[in-house]
């Protein structure tokens, strides 16, 4: 197993989730979300509108690192996430993370950490990592291994938006019933975290209509990178 290191000690990072509120905050037309959401394009598309974010450590939460190649890390906690682009992410450039033990046989290719019995929060060993029930919460717990002392969450929605989407991208396909319940399970954990990490580290969330309250609720446009 892997023991994570603290290769952005003191430091920040943006972790990009799938929710569609991304859309919003990056201003990116509609036509373009809806070549993406078709899969007319590829979601690195959306790539010239995160321009902002280019230079800055990022973590990407399952899909996400299909945005483009100056992502950093991919992060996933769910093993039906590799079955759906083995191939892609195991040739992937960037750092791939995982605390799905299923994926131990991947080990070179894959960095696999332990997950912690506690589940929800952060966990306090270096080399554990809390599931917290959806990898948007392993993925924060990841980033305060690597050292941040700042975390700013994109596309942390827990919710469906305006539109009836609950991503910025089509690669699932999940049922209205199915969304409900995952969204019930997932958003549990962000409380434990924001106690884990009061004092500590501070999280960010760039989405004000966000169901997560437990941060502050900003505009990215109002943050300072």
């Amino acid at each position: 197993m892997w023991a994570i290191p603290r290769i952005w000690d003191g430091g920040q990072c943006i972790i990009i989730g799938g929710g569609p509120s991304i859309v919003r905050q990056f201003d990116i037309p509609e036509d373009v979300m809806q070549a993406v959401r078709l899969k007319q394009v590829g979601a690195d598309a959306y790539s010239p509108y995160l321009s902002p974010i280019h230079n800055c450590h990022v973590i990407a939460v399952n899909m996400a690192y299909k945005l483009g190649d100056w992502i950093d890390c991919v992060f996933f906690g769910d093993p039906s996430f590799l079955m759906k682009c083995q191939v892609e992410v195991l040739s992937w450039k960037g750092l791939r993370v995982t605390n799905s033990s299923s994926e131990s046989t991947y080990q070179g290719r894959l960095k696999v950490v332990d997950r912690d019995d506690k589940k929800l929060g952060i966990s306090e060993y270096p080399d554990k990592i809390c599931w917290n029930l959806n990898s948007g919460g392993g993925a924060i717990d990841l980033a305060v291994h690597f050292g941040v002392k700042r975390i700013i969450l994109l596309g942390f929605d827990m919710k469906v938006g305006e539109d009836g989407k609950s991503h910025w991208h089509k690669y699932y396909s999940p049922t209205e019933t199915a969304i409900e319940f995952s969204m019930q399970s997932h958003i549990r954990c962000f409380s434990y975290i924001a106690e884990d990490l009061k004092g500590k580290v501070e999280v960010i969330n760039c989405n004000p209509d966000s169901a997560i309250t437990d941060f502050p609720r900003v505009n990215f446009k109002d943050i300072t990178l």
